[in-house]
């Protein structure tokens, strides 16, 4: 009896089998751990920077030694961080990043000058985000709005 022609097949069998068992585990070492690292990594980048744009803007909105104001100016933000929306708050003096995911958010401290007696609002993602800075009897006030300038 002549077996010669089964050596083959079950050698390209066997190689099959193992590649696929090498590609099941790549995958499911990638996707278990170092993907969703990597996007948490990239996340909170893009959130540090976010933050940061944000309240570079808002100081910037204000002009210098200015006291009697009225003026709107727009933040282009991003619409998602790690594929969720967010929100920007105030805190007092400070913008606070809040974001779905723990890995992503912050807090900035605001440098304002002394005449600006409150700072309210806050940005919903995905929405126009505008800075709007109006003088009152006691000073500036500075709000976070959505809508035009």
């Amino acid at each position: 009896m002549d077996n010669r022609a089964v050596a083959p097949v079950v050698e390209k069998t066997l190689t099959i089998g193992i590649v696929a068992l090498f590609l099941a585990g790549m995958t499911t070492t990638l996707f278990g751990g170092a993907v969703p690292a990597a996007r948490d990594a990239a996340g909170e980048s893009i959130g540090d920077r976010t933050l940061a744009l944000a309240t570079e803007r808002v100081e910037q909105a204000l002009p210098p030694n200015a006291t009697h104001v009225s003026a709107r100016t727009r933040v282009d933000l991003p619409s998602t961080i790690r594929g969720e929306g967010y929100v920007i708050e105030t805190d007092s003096r400070s913008l606070v990043l809040d974001h779905p995911s723990d890995a992503v958010g912050g807090r900035s401290r605001l440098v304002l000058p002394e005449a600006v007696t409150s700072i309210t609002g806050s940005w919903q993602s995905g929405g126009v985000t505008v800075v709007v800075v109006d003088s009152t009897a006691g000073g500036l006030t500075v709000e976070l709005r959505e809508g035009t300038v």
